[in-house]
C-alpha cells in the first residue's frame, strides 16, 4: 500500500520538455508582431493561465477581442507544434514512472490550461492516453493557476482527496495552486530554478524521473 492515491501532473514542461519552444514562439509574437515593451525575462514570468488571461494581463482588457486572441494564439500553437515535434518525447524516466505508479495502483490525472489541441498532440503522438483516465484542460476550469480549481476537479474526478494527491509541476504559480489545494508537490526544473520553485508543500525538486528521491513516493 502506498501513502499516496493519486499523481497530477501538469503537462507543459512537467511530461514534455518544451516550455522554451513556448517561451520563443510567445516573445516573437508579443514583442515583434505585436510590440509589447516587454523583456525576455518579462515574456517568461507571463507564460502562466490561458492565453487570453496573458492578452489581458499585458495590453489590457481593451486592446483585442476575444476572436482576434483566439486567431493569434491559434496560429502560435499551431507554430509550436510543428517546430516541436522532432523534438517531442517524454522527460527522462517518466515513462517507467508512469508504469511503476500503476503498478502500484496510483491513479494519474493531468492538469493544464494547455489548449485542447496541444493535450492531443502530446498524448496522441506519445501514446499516453491509457495511462491518464482524467484530464482537465483550460476549457474544464473557469480560474487559471494559481487558482487550485484545476486540480481539485481532478482529484474530485478520481475520487481521491487532496491530501492524498501529490502534484507534479514545472512552473512557481502551478506549485502555489497545488498548495492552495491542499495538495503536496513535486518541482521539475525543466524551466525554473530550485529556487523560484521553492514552496511550503515541495516535498522534492528534480531534474528529472530517475531521481532516486521519487522512490519513497510508493512505500509508506
Amino acid at each position: 500500500m502506498t501513502r499516496y492515491k493519486a499523481f497530477i501532473f501538469d503537462m507543459n514542461g512537467t511530461m514534455i520538455d518544451d516550455m522554451h519552444y513556448h517561451e520563443m514562439a510567445w516573445y516573437d509574437v508579443l514583442v515583434n508582431q505585436l510590440k509589447a515593451g516587454l523583456t525576455p525575462e518579462q515574456v517568461r514570468k507571463e507564460l502562466y493561465g490561458k492565453a487570453d488571461e496573458m492578452f489581458v494581463r499585458i495590453f489590457g482588457t481593451n486592446r483585442f477581442t476575444k476572436e482576434e486572441m483566439d486567431a493569434i494564439t491559434s496560429t502560435k500553437e499551431s507554430r509550436y507544434r510543428q517546430e516541436f515535434l522532432p523534438q517531442l518525447k517524454l522527460i527522462e524516466g517518466l515513462n517507467s514512472f508512469l508504469d511503476k505508479a500503476r503498478a502500484h495502483n496510483i491513479s494519474l490525472a493531468i492538469g493544464t490550461a494547455a489548449p485542447d489541441l496541444n493535450v492531443d498532440f502530446v498524448l496522441d503522438n506519445l501514446s499516453l492516453r491509457s495511462y491518464f483516465p482524467i484530464i482537465i484542460g483550460q476549457n474544464d476550469v473557469v480560474s487559471s493557476k494559481p487558482d487550485p480549481e484545476v486540480f481539485l476537479k481532478a482529484a474530485s474526478q478520481l475520487g481521491v482527496q487532496p491530501k492524498d494527491c501529490i502534484v507534479f509541476e514545472d512552473a512557481p504559480k502551478g506549485i502555489e495552486a497545488a498548495h492552495r489545494a491542499g495538495m503536496k508537490a513535486i518541482g521539475i526544473t525543466s524551466f525554473h530554478t530550485a529556487e523560484e520553485l521553492h514552496n511550503d508543500n515541495i516535498l522534492h525538486i528534480i531534474h528529472d524521473y530517475r531521481d532516486p528521491k521519487l522512490n519513497h513516493l510508493f512505500s509508506m
